[in-house]
């Protein structure tokens, strides 16, 4: 940290602020939150997300990253991206791919991604079905990394570590008619030797989804705030958000302070898995519990509005006083 003095907001503050960072007023065919990429959950959805901010999926390339999950990212990062993914240690590998399926495989840390991740570069060597993909690694992993399945009579890799590999192993996914289908990328890259380039990833975390906590951070990379500790960035700022503390890069100060200016209105339809709803403080994007069930649906979740003046209709968040309805 830098020693400045905290600085006191609001919740509508912050929302505002977030609002202006993630490019909704569609002022850039490439927005910046693009470094985060835009997941797309439900399949399909992702392109509704790019659209509510003025750009296309041109230039993007479907892989799972973050948690495992679809997401779409700029083609030309992915390297560096596999880099930034990849567990800083065996602690933090653990962290991320254990379950009650593989409790003891989990334990092999960074080797069960690297297992994983060389099997998948074996295997995908053209499109190929998921199913058909897992049965072929599940066969070329230690045992420890699968698990019985009683309904197919055979061990299935676990899928968290299967496709949070997916990214390491270089693999694209695809569809068709209706199924997954995964296959090379057209630029592979190597396996990462060691985790680089997360503690940017963390400072972009906290710009386009900050003011934040270590946590929550944590949460997004699907780890423990332990793991993140050594890749904590320096030239933060600490914010209260009605109390709480989180932080923020001192870099974004001003913008946070010049949200409190009311901005011209605007309405965007933003479908479930959109950037600005994957921060991990839901309580302050949506304070009530009830409603929190509705919008972060574990299958179908509905998607918001973001609209730029108040509004009595259910899911609407109003861009000029922060408030979801």
């Amino acid at each position: 940290m830098n020693g400045t003095a905290r600085i006191d907001v609001s919740r509508e503050q912050v929302l505002r602020y977030r609002v202006a960072a993630h490019g909704f007023d569609r002022a850039s065919p490439t927005p910046g939150v693009l470094v985060l990429g835009v997941q797309d959950t439900p399949h399909g959805s992702a392109p509704a997300a790019l659209a509510a901010r003025g750009a296309s999926p041109g230039g993007l390339e479907r892989v799972w990253s973050f948690r495992g999950a679809p997401h779409l990212h700029r083609r030309t990062e992915l390297s560096a991206l596999a880099g930034a993914l990849w567990p800083l240690d065996d602690a933090d590998a653990t962290a991320r791919i254990s379950t009650a399926v593989i409790k003891e495989g989990a334990k092999l840390g960074l080797a069960a991604f690297r297992v994983t991740a060389q099997a998948l570069r074996r295997t995908v060597v053209e499109p190929l079905g998921k199913g058909e993909v897992s049965t072929a690694v599940s066969a070329a992993v230690p045992e420890s990394l699968t698990y019985w399945c009683t309904p197919c009579g055979a061990r299935h890799i676990s899928g968290l570590l299967f496709q949070q590999a997916g990214l390491f192993g270089s693999v694209r996914v695809g569809t068709e008619r209706g199924k997954t289908v995964l296959s090379p990328l057209g630029s592979p890259f190597p396996v990462p030797e060691a985790a680089s380039g997360t503690q940017d990833l963390v400072r972009a975390y906290l710009r386009f989804l900050g003011p934040a906590t270590r946590a929550e951070v944590a949460a997004f990379l699907g780890t423990r705030p332990t793991a993140i500790r050594p890749v904590w960035p320096e030239g933060l700022v600490e914010v209260s958000v009605d109390g709480v503390s989180a932080w923020l890069p001192e870099s974004e100060v001003d913008a946070l302070r010049g949200a409190s200016r009311v901005g011209a209105p605007s309405v965007r339809l933003l479908p479930p898995g959109d950037p600005f709803l994957q921060a991990r403080d839901r309580s302050l994007l949506l304070p009530e519990r009830a409603r929190q069930k509705e919008l972060w649906r574990a299958i179908g979740g509905p998607g918001p509005c973001s609209r730029g003046r108040r509004s009595s209709a259910r899911g609407v968040l109003g861009a000029r006083d922060g408030a979801w309805r």
